[in-house]
């Protein structure tokens, strides 16, 4: 539900045609890059808050009967295909390189989706976004999956491998920010061990890796080849944040540093 900072930036990239020759998206992002580049202005936030009390959008309802605290059925189909329809002719004529970031829970190592056609390639998107213990494994042409945020919640460095020398990255978190030690190691050994234990590794060490990433992101960001755009003030909104005021106030603080940043985007992206 963070992901409602990110839906006020593209928000503005959209008015201002401020646009990229590649896009990595992970888990809410992942989602929400989807009506970016599909140049669907407000359908992001819109699909975020306009349903949370539905049933069927979100709720431990969802979650008993299905397995997904999000339920996947509402989101993936109903939403796109009747609520709010998805243009997908819009989509497939972005020249943009789309990618969606997905964990396999047997090797335990980050996997990069090309999207291409959203018809055949949502189940990636939904991969991205399937958080540990609130949705079930996926498992797609007889390989599980579960979100991206797990392995590579940043992905900067796949980035830079791609060759992009220039790089425009939307956090949801602040710098005072630092990833704590994840409390639910004990269940998520209970749920996965067995199973996933690369998985499991995976999971007790990512407040390591995230922290390195940051430090990483912050030293290319002096460089000169990062770009960052992330909310001025620590965010108290949580995964699962239910309150439309304070969703919506998350969204306004996003657009508005999108807005206050833009010229200075400008400078990066046209020097």
């Amino acid at each position: 539900m963070r992901g409602v900072f990110t839906a006020g930036v593209l928000d503005y990239f959209l008015e201002e045609d401020i646009s990229f020759g590649t896009c990595l998206g992970v888990s809410a992002g992942s989602c929400l890059a989807c009506s970016y580049l599909s140049k669907q202005h407000g359908r992001g936030y819109r699909t975020i808050t306009g349903y949370l009390d539905d049933p069927r959008y979100c709720g431990i309802g969802s979650f008993l009967k299905t397995g997904d605290y999000f339920g996947a059925e509402m989101l993936y189909r109903t939403i796109p295909d009747e609520l709010d329809p998805y243009d997908h002719e819009m989509f497939e004529a972005n020249p943009a390189r789309f990618y969606a970031v997905v964990t396999n829970c047997e090797t335990g190592q980050a996997e990069y989706k090309r999207i291409r056609d959203l018809h055949r390639d949502i189940c990636y998107i939904r991969a991205s976004s399937s958080l540990p213990l609130m949705s079930r494994t996926l498992w797609i042409r007889k390989k599980p999956y579960l979100d991206g945020g797990i392995t590579d919640s940043i992905p900067i460095r796949k980035s830079e491998s791609m060759g992009n020398e220039k790089n425009v990255v939307v956090l949801t978190r602040g710098r005072e920010y630092r990833k704590q030690r994840n409390r639910t190691v004990p269940l998520l050994r209970l749920r996965y061990g067995r199973q996933f234990p690369k998985l499991v590794e995976c999971m007790e060490n990512r407040h390591r890796v995230y922290n390195e990433t940051l430090d990483h992101l912050y030293r290319k960001e002096k460089e000169g080849s990062v770009f960052l755009i992330q909310p001025p003030k620590p965010v108290e909104i949580g995964r699962i944040e239910k309150d439309g005021e304070k969703l919506k106030a998350l969204y306004s603080q996003g657009y508005e540093t999108a807005k206050r940043q833009a010229e200075a985007l400008r400078k990066y992206l046209e020097s």
